[in-house]
Formats: structure tokens, C-alpha cells, sequence
């Protein structure tokens, strides 16, 4: 009994051990100057975050002759697209290509979960051909495999891994830039915003969204149950220009799509940032769940009304008050219990010094090696890929050392206490 608790408690450190590890697909590329384009096309598009958010993907890459071809005549949310594509939500290293069962799979793309994708255009087939070679295409009915497997780039067992192929993957019609329908009223009027909406056009706000939507724009709409809420204050009240900065406050200028909020640490400026306020909020994520804290509520990010580069639209929960036009949250007020009279403290007559005693950790045990557990899948990366993994190790962002030792010293002194039960 003992000894599968001890098993149990080894397993669990050297799973914590690879929860606090990430990856950087930025810098994974930028040691690899024949990539610089895609990689750069990664950050425009903000592709990348989206990739550093997800615990297991697979990253197509394209050299800077094919992406210099596939980018010329396109703008920038077209690329986008047909890089998301490219975006595999699962892990292939050199050996899982060569272990396909029945010798073809169709995979989830990260196109797939934009919702432009109709029908099965968001999946890639990759088939295992003869003669040792792996070829990619798109899953639609009639679709050649246009491109096949070039070499390993870089794998992070079993997060990220990163494949050269020879050209591009692409699904019918994926080139077409989409009618874009960048009338925000006519949006979020859609979306059941428009009290927004209308308090954009009543307040002039919304020539200042469309001019910098230009540039790149993110717009926080609050629903129309939003201004319904206790707690929401009469707008009627506000001052024009009191009204003016309430409505940039929920604008961020800046095309910021949900995966990039979700790798967002520090504050987030507005329209509304100025030099007499600051008028920036911040975020928090719980899985899929975006929130946004202004200092005086909280609102949860809802829906996706639009993600077209360079803008962003998404529907909030609450109206979003900053604290620069409604303070910060109110304190609890304080308990109205009696406080009882200090008790006077005895004086006492110093005492020897104490001779600190040896700490028991000094003889634990030594922490386990942070090995693969034997319950690895059997698809482990081929020599190749290990090759292209050990001799570089930019894009693999370790914890800090100090949460390391805590994981360390609690498991040792966990692993111990069952030992003595």
C-alpha cells in the first residue's frame, strides 16, 4: 500500500513538473532564419498566441520562398486563414507520421475553430505514402496532396512540434478574402447590442472607433441585459465628456484577438487612456474563460462577434466602469464587534538561547529524477526529432526555480510521511 502511494505521489510530482513548463513559437522560429517570414506573419496575424495558449499542437512551417509566394497578392486576414490551416490541434512528431493507422488521419485545425470554416474545410488530411514519404493536403472530397513533409524543426514532447513541409495546405476558397462587413453599428446591432450601439452614434464615439478600426481595433460591447443591471448608473447623469470616456473605455486600439487575451499580464490601455487617467483594465483566464477587471466590477468576455484582422469585436456581460468616472470597489465595511480590553503581557526572564536543531529535510530523501513516465505514448519522437530538439533549447520557457524547489521539497516531504505511516 505503501509503495503504490509512493508511485502515485512520483507520478503527480512529474506532472507538475511539465504543467509549469510552456512554449514560445516565436522564439522557436527565430533560430531559424529561413522562417523569418512565417514567423513574422505568426505575430502580425497574433497566430502566435493563439499557439503558446494551446497545451498540444503541431505547427506547419513554410520556408521564405513559399511564404513570400503565398503572401503576395492576399491581405492580412486572408493569410491568416490559410496559416491557421497550417495550425494542427494535435501532436505529430516524425514517428507519429510514419504510424498513422490505416495510413491516413483527418486532423482539427485551428481554422476549424474560427467558424469560417464550412464543413469539413477546417481539417488537413495527412497520409503516410509509400517510399517513406508523408503528404499533406486539404480534407475536402477530390483534394490532391499538394504538400508533403520536409524535415523536423523543433519538438517539446508532447506540447509542440514543429514540421517543415513543401508547400502550402490549402482548402477551396480559403484564398477569397471574405465581404467584409466592417459597419460596427449594423454588428453590434445584430449581436443584441444596441443600446451600445446607439449610444456610439448619439455620443459621435463611433467616427473615432471606424478611423482607428483602420489601424487596428478591439471593441468590448455590453449586451443590451448589460445596462439593464443593478448597479448600472444613470447615464443621464454623466457629462458628455464623462459619457465619451465611458464608451472608449471599452475599445482597445489594437487588433486583439481572444487568444491574445488570454496570454495578456499587464494592463490593458483604451481609447480612453490619457494622461489625466489611466483608464486600463486587466485580465484573467480560466480555461476557455476570458474576464476583464476595471477596479470596479468584472465582466466576462461572451461572444466573438467578429475576428478579422485588423479588427475585433466581442460581446461582454457588463457595462464595463472604470474607476477613473466611479472610484474603486467599496471596502467590506468593517465588523461591528466589540473589542475586547488588551490583556497585559506577563514579563518574562530571558531565557537561554536555543540551539536551532538540524532540519529534517537535510535527511530526506533526494527529490526524483523528472523522467518521461513509463506511461508515455509509444510514439516517441524518432532520432530525428530528438536531434532537433536537444541541440536547441530557444521557445521552451521553464518555471521559476523557487516554485520548482516548493514542488520539490512538499512531494519529498509528502513521499516521507508515507514511508514512516
Amino acid at each position: 500500500m505503501a509503495s503504490l502511494q509512493c508511485n502515485l505521489l512520483l507520478l503527480a510530482l512529474l506532472s507538475l513538473a511539465a504543467a509549469v513548463s510552456a512554449h514560445n513559437i516565436t522564439a522557436i522560429l527565430e533560430a531559424t532564419p529561413e522562417y523569418s517570414q512565417y514567423n513574422s506573419f505568426l505575430t502580425q496575424t497574433r497566430l502566435a498566441d493563439e499557439i503558446n495558449t494551446r497545451t498540444t499542437v503541431t505547427v506547419l512551417v513554410l520556408t521564405n520562398g513559399v511564404m513570400s509566394s503565398l503572401a503576395a497578392k492576399h491581405p492580412l486576414s486572408v493569410i491568416k486563414n490559410a496559416l491557421s490551416l497550417h495550425i494542427l490541434l494535435d501532436y505529430y512528431d516524425p514517428a507519429k507520421l510514419h504510424k498513422i493507422s490505416d495510413g491516413s488521419v483527418l486532423t482539427t485545425t485551428l481554422y476549424q475553430t474560427t467558424g469560417h470554416a464550412p464543413g469539413n474545410l477546417g481539417f488537413v488530411n495527412i497520409t503516410d505514402l509509400s517510399g517513406g514519404k508523408v503528404g499533406f493536403g486539404s480534407a475536402a472530397p477530390g483534394s490532391k496532396l499538394d504538400s508533403s513533409y520536409t524535415k523536423s524543426v523543433k519538438q517539446i514532447p508532447y506540447n509542440i512540434s514543429v514540421l517543415e513541409i513543401s508547400a502550402p495546405v490549402l482548402a477551396p476558397g480559403i484564398l477569397n478574402a471574405p465581404a467584409a462587413d466592417t459597419n460596427i453599428t449594423a454588428l453590434l446591432e445584430k449581436a443584441g447590442c444596441k443600446t451600445f450601439a446607439g449610444l456610439l452614434v448619439s455620443s459621435g464615439v463611433i467616427k473615432t472607433l471606424e478611423t482607428a478600426s483602420a489601424k487596428g481595433l478591439t471593441l468590448f460591447a455590453p449586451n443590451d441585459e448589460a445596462f439593464k443591471a443593478k448597479g448600472v448608473p444613470d447615464l443621464s447623469k454623466l457629462t458628455n465628456a464623462d459619457v465619451v470616456s465611458l464608451l472608449q473605455f471599452h475599445a482597445v486600439p489594437k487588433y486583439t484577438p481572444k487568444g491574445a487575451l488570454k496570454t495578456s499580464k499587464d494592463p490593458i490601455s483604451t481609447l480612453a487612456t490619457n494622461g489625466a487617467g489611466k483608464f486600463d483594465f486587466t485580465v484573467t483566464t480560466s480555461g476557455d474563460q476570458v474576464t476583464l477587471h476595471t477596479g470596479v466590477d468584472s465582466s466576462r468576455v461572451a461572444d466573438t462577434v467578429l475576428d478579422a484582422t485588423p479588427l475585433s469585436v466581442f460581446t461582454v456581460d457588463s457595462v464595463l466602469l472604470p474607476a477613473e468616472l466611479f472610484g474603486k470597489s467599496p471596502s467590506p465595511a468593517p465588523s461591528m464587534e466589540p473589542v475586547a480590553a488588551p490583556t497585559p503581557t506577563p514579563v518574562l526572564a530571558p531565557s537561554p538561547a536555543s540551539v536551532e536543531a538540524p532540519s529534517p529535510l537535510a535527511a530526506s530523501p533526494p527529490a526524483p529524477p523528472s523522467e518521461t513516465p513509463e506511461g508515455a505514448p509509444s510514439d516517441a519522437p524518432s532520432s530525428e526529432a530528438a536531434d532537433s530538439t536537444s541541440g536547441n533549447g530557444a521557445g521552451h520557457v521553464s518555471s521559476p526555480a523557487l516554485l520548482m524547489t516548493l514542488l520539490t521539497v512538499v512531494s519529498v516531504t509528502a513521499i516521507s510521511s508515507v514511508l514512516l505511516s
